[in-house]
């Protein structure tokens, strides 16, 4: 165990404890709260709970555990995982059910850049070691198309592409009820539920969210729904339509009824990303890939057509 003293600065004043001390120590903001739970973390000589504000001024205590070896990628084959489109500077994935994007503490199935390395595909080695080439994520639960970055170039280009909302995501999910009104947009802030670290919640004073959807379908019991992200937070709709009490059928993490979810034979939420277009980082042309629904929510769907 080593232990820290540091100074909160004036721009960190009134932030949680777990945001800012996450930016002081570039860990998660997980990892921060359990340090918090743990009493590892003293704000001005006091246990700080991961929710307090911090003080400009005030003097944080930690005590970290020591680091944990790096997380490795394992190259193999992932079942299911589909090449799109590769070139010299991208390459683009259909991602199946129950793949990660990339290794992390705790995560023992397949993943994708572990499927595209034993694919012999080369990818950029920018971020850390286990999210090379990684410059978006998708749930392991979320299906649907995405970009890896295979130059240091393209990495560059479109991290700044994401961080600045030029792209375009495209996703279709299936909600429980009926969205009223049938098209709008949903700007709600997101952060760490205050309860539960696993998952995520509409909180005040989080992260600037926007979800923009239009039904394009409507059954007894479900609403199938176009999306278009504006930001791209973790889990963004699958919170944002649990917070309108129209959660992804399926998901069960965020309230979903069970029984429709047996009943359409789900064991995930039903969330694809249909679509995904940018300009290449190559050379700045208007580039667009889709996926197909897979099996299990085409069965769904299926179902709940012939109901209606």
């Amino acid at each position: 165990m080593t232990g820290r003293m540091l100074p909160v600065p004036d721009g960190l004043d009134g932030m949680r404890v777990d945001a800012g001390l996450a930016k002081l120590l570039g860990l998660s903001r997980t990892a921060v709260a359990d340090l918090a739970e743990s009493g590892d973390v003293l704000l001005d000589g006091r246990p700080a709970g991961k929710s307090d504000r911090l003080t400009a001024g005030g003097l944080l205590e930690v005590t970290l555990p020591e680091p944990e070896r790096p997380v490795e990628v394992v190259a193999e084959p992932v079942e299911g995982l589909r090449i799109l489109h590769s070139d010299d500077d991208i390459v683009v994935v259909d991602k199946p059910v129950g793949v990660a994007v990339h290794p992390s503490p705790g995560w023992t199935g397949p993943t994708v850049v572990g499927g595209l390395a034993a694919a012999g595909l080369r990818i950029s080695t920018s971020g850390a070691a286990e999210r090379q080439g990684v410059v978006h994520r998708l749930d392991a639960g979320t299906t649907g198309v995405m970009v890896v970055a295979k130059s240091e170039h393209a990495y560059t280009v479109l991290k700044r592409a994401f961080k600045e909302r030029t792209v375009d995501k495209g996703y279709d999910a299936l909600v429980q009820g009926h969205p009223d009104p049938t098209r709008g947009t949903i700007d709600a802030p997101i952060d760490r539920h205050p309860r539960h670290d696993y998952k995520f919640a509409v909180v005040a004073g989080g992260r600037p969210s926007v979800t923009h959807y239009e039904v394009v379908e409507a059954f007894r019991a479900a609403s199938l729904v176009r999306i278009k992200l504006e930001t791209g937070r973790t889990h963004q709709i699958r919170v944002h339509f649990a917070a309108l009490r129209h959660p992804c059928v399926g998901d069960l993490t965020y309230g979903a009824d069970p029984v429709l979810a047996r009943r359409l034979g789900l064991t995930r939420q039903w969330l694809h990303a249909r679509g995904l277009g940018f300009a290449h980082p190559a050379d700045g042309r208007w580039v667009e890939f889709t996926s197909d629904y897979p099996p299990d929510l085409a069965r769904a769907l299926d179902t709940l057509r012939a109901e209606s």
